[in-house]
């Protein structure tokens, strides 16, 4: 049974009234925890997506990037985004059942809000109604305000591109301490170590992109101190 079979199967439990804490329930184990993270990202990319009160077709795409969706599976894919869109439970408790799956595995939740943002910025415009949704998604997940800011930065053009805020420390902070943070997000972003937790591969391939970010930022930084003391 495909991963879309499987994903349509739990999304029919929940039309059919079974409630989102058993399902969920069902699915905290790997593999079946790639599921629930994929039907999270659905679930909140749909809903998201209804914010600012459509859904275009650059959205769609935008989500089939994130889980690169094979040919074979594209009418299942299809069927689960719009089940999710239409789905009676609130996307407050959609983002409250995979907090708690992934309570110990704060990362996943962090690339879980980066797939959002590539589906909200998908049309080129980040419409204020997202930016509410995915501020009241990051809080339930726990994320504190500098995290969201720095998810803003990377994803949103017309946020300040702080690369400080990137690698989550403060502006001004001293070399030593800005590589030793960006070290830290480096060996985090590391796929080998990502699979030995058991992130699904759809985290993993959105990990690609935060580690360019990452990269980006720590050579910014790196760039202006070393022109900021003539090499020195």
């Amino acid at each position: 049974m495909s991963i879309w079979n499987r994903i349509s199967d739990a999304l029919k439990a929940l039309r059919q009234g079974e409630g989102l804490a058993q399902v969920f329930d069902r699915l905290r184990t790997p593999p079946e925890r790639s599921v629930a993270f994929t039907i999270a990202v659905i679930a909140l990319g749909a809903k998201m997506a209804k914010a600012d009160g459509q859904v275009t077709r650059d959205e769609v795409t935008a989500f089939r990037e994130v889980f690169q969706i094979a040919r074979a599976d594209e009418a299942g894919a299809a069927r689960v985004f719009n089940m999710a869109r239409t789905d009676v439970a609130g996307y407050q408790e959609y983002a409250r059942r995979i907090r708690s799956m992934f309570d110990t595995d704060r990362q996943a939740l962090c690339y879980l809000m980066e797939g959002l943002f590539h589906i909200a910025m998908a049309d080129g415009f980040y419409h204020p109604s997202e930016n509410d949704f995915l501020q009241d998604v990051a809080a339930i997940f726990g994320l504190k305000p500098a995290e969201f800011r720095a998810l803003k930065a990377r994803f949103v053009p017309e946020a300040e591109p702080d690369p400080y805020a990137i690698l989550g420390i403060a502006p001004g902070t001293p070399l030593p301490e800005a590589r030793k943070a960006w070290r830290r997000l480096v060996q985090e972003c590391h796929p080998d170590r990502m699979i030995a937790r058991g992130v699904p591969q759809e985290a993993i391939r959105l990990a690609e992109r935060r580690m360019v970010d990452i990269n980006r930022a720590w050579a910014e930084i790196n760039g202006d101190s070393h022109s900021d003391t003539h090499g020195g």
